[in-house]
């Protein structure tokens, strides 16, 4: 049958990334304190496109997940992104998982148990000539911020709201998403949860406002303690305030490339 995709592009014009997204598939990731976790991820693969070729081929993407493992680690991602390149016959391949990370969190009073989720990601790209890919992580997790200057102005009020903590990071060894968490949780006012009684109320509340914090202070305070990260080689960390008496949102963002400042 006539090969349409390999046929001259009428526009000799090289293309970035081509490819699929939305895919779902089921996954494992690595859990601190269950050994492994199941989840839902959406997938998307991509690779680069010379400029003569009019199309790529769909189909071989989907192909290159038949044999998935569902183990979302370093030697999965590595060798899909291998394969994705061989049949595609690229010079990059490109895979993006998106998916919820689970983790039980017990009201600071109480002790009430309660799921939160994280939205996360992992990503990789492995180029022509190169054995190993590059990957990254993120993480977002949400928090509560109260703000200092409301908080120095009032008498016995300020305004607070919740905000999000987005942690990019590329790293040697292994990294925990629970250590991101906790990074993001520690650097503002206080963090959120599930399940909370009257008694977690008044100590999230008591917490937050002896804790005062801009969106500056957030991200200078994740950025710190992501640079003293042992495995840690590059992040970007951005804090967001969901403002409660602005028609708008604040944010702040660090990014640190710490194997140039050796």
């Amino acid at each position: 049958m006539q090969d349409v995709q390999s046929s001259p592009s009428q526009v000799a014009m090289g293309i970035d990334r081509v490819g699929v997204r939305g895919l779902k598939l089921p996954v494992r990731v690595r859990d601190r304190a269950k050994g492994v976790q199941h989840t839902v991820a959406e997938v998307d693969l991509s690779v680069d496109l010379p400029a003569e070729f009019k199309g790529t081929h769909m189909s071989r993407f989907v192909e290159a997940l038949e044999n998935w493992s569902e183990d979302l680690d370093h030697q999965s991602m590595t060798t899909l992104l291998r394969d994705v390149r061989t049949r595609l016959q690229a010079r990059r391949s490109h895979l993006l998982f998106t998916f919820p990370y689970f983790m039980e969190k017990q009201a600071p009073a109480t002790g009430s148990p309660g799921l939160l989720s994280y939205d996360c990601r992992v990503s990789g790209e492995l180029e022509h000539g190169q054995d190993q890919p590059n990957y990254e992580l993120s993480v977002e997790t949400p928090v509560m911020t109260v703000c200092p200057c409301s908080l120095a102005i009032c008498d016995g009020g300020a305004h607070s709201q919740r905000a999000a903590v987005r942690i990019s990071c590329r790293f040697t060894g292994l990294v925990w998403l629970e250590d991101l968490i906790a990074i993001a949780e520690g650097c503002a006012s206080s963090p959120v949860y599930t399940l909370l009684k009257r008694e977690d109320e008044k100590a999230v509340t008591e917490t937050a406002f002896a804790n005062p914090t801009f969106v500056e202070d957030a991200v200078r305070n994740a950025a710190a303690a992501l640079a003293e990260h042992p495995q840690m080689t590059w992040f970007r960390v951005e804090v967001e305030s969901f403002e409660s008496i602005h028609n708008h949102n604040a944010f702040a963002a660090i990014e640190q490339d710490l194997e140039k400042e050796k």
